[in-house]
């Protein structure tokens, strides 16, 4: 039998309770995250069958294409499961050569709320990551003004809950004196692991943390442990590093990517996993600061 997503547990996102494995969309997009999928009609299939199998909390953007990922899901879920909770951000646009500049005027922070309701089909927005600059490590500064034309929207009825990404935790103290924060997007991963006191911090806040580059940054060293500890337990690296985040903090909630359905089923089956203290020992050695190479 398939695992599903109840088997990993439950955490509050805002108002809603959502299970800690959820999908991220990126991988719906075309190759460098433009343009359409080679196969459109998997990445539809891929969405359905997160569904069926209790993925409740999906990560999109409609800057992925851009509003290529938007457009499938709205495709593939519209009208959507009244327990389906659907995550965007804002703070970035795509250029034709594929950069990534930052967003963060008044004026384009509204037009992409506006661009991820129409993509979307939707009338109010559950949750916006205000993402902030810097490609895997978060750049120190004010984002006051970005934050408060959320907050604005927010009142406006456009978007339910707020969460920020890419941040510092005094960018965060920042933010959370400006409107309530629901959840954090960061780089965080079983080797890189600066971001410890703050997951704990938002732990005992009851608020969620949610780790990006889930397999990104491991020097061939730590690769070859990870490796050795997934031949031992049967299953692949990606499926310890998984299993290893939901046992660190109860308010980790995982959205790894897939453009396919074994993929998919795979990584649900992280939930069902459990590590023994001397397989939590042997990863947690591997820990370390972990210098991002987006090859791995």
């Amino acid at each position: 039998m398939t695992t599903t997503a109840e088997k990993s547990g439950q955490f509050a996102l805002g108002d809603r309770t959502v299970h800690r494995i959820g999908y991220g969309a990126m991988q719906l997009a075309g190759p460098h995250v433009m343009g359409p999928p080679a196969d459109r009609d998997a990445a539809v299939a891929v969405l359905r069958r997160a569904v069926e199998l209790g993925v409740d909390h999906i990560d999109t953007s409609d800057y992925y294409g851009p509003h290529v990922t938007n457009e499938i899901i709205r495709e593939a879920l519209h009208p959507y499961p009244e327990q389906l909770t659907i995550v965007t951000k804002v703070g970035a646009r795509r250029t034709p050569e594929g950069d990534w500049p930052e967003a963060l005027g008044a004026d384009e922070l509204r037009q992409a709320v506006r661009d991820n309701l129409d993509h979307l089909g939707l009338d109010v927005l559950d949750v916006v990551n205000l993402r902030m600059p810097g490609f895997a490590e978060p750049v120190q500064r004010s984002l006051a003004e970005p934050m408060e034309v959320l907050a604005q929207l927010q009142q406006d009825g456009l978007v339910r809950h707020i969460g920020v990404s890419n941040v510092t935790p005094q960018m965060l103290a920042e933010a959370r004196g400006i409107a309530p924060v629901v959840c954090v997007q960061n780089h965080y991963n079983l080797v890189h692991r600066a971001d410890d006191p703050l997951v704990d911090a938002l732990a005992r806040d009851g608020v969620a943390y949610v780790p990006f580059f889930p397999l990104g940054g491991f020097s061939p060293i730590q690769s070859a442990a990870l490796e050795t500890v997934a031949r031992r337990l049967e299953t692949t690296p990606m499926q310890v590093a998984l299993t290893w985040l939901l046992a660190r903090s109860p308010n980790l909630l995982l959205i790894p990517g897939t453009s396919s359905v074994a993929h998919l089923e795979q990584n649900l089956e992280a939930a069902a996993r459990v590590l023994g203290p001397e397989e939590l020992t042997e990863l947690d050695r591997i820990g370390g600061d972990g210098t991002l190479d987006p090859d791995l």
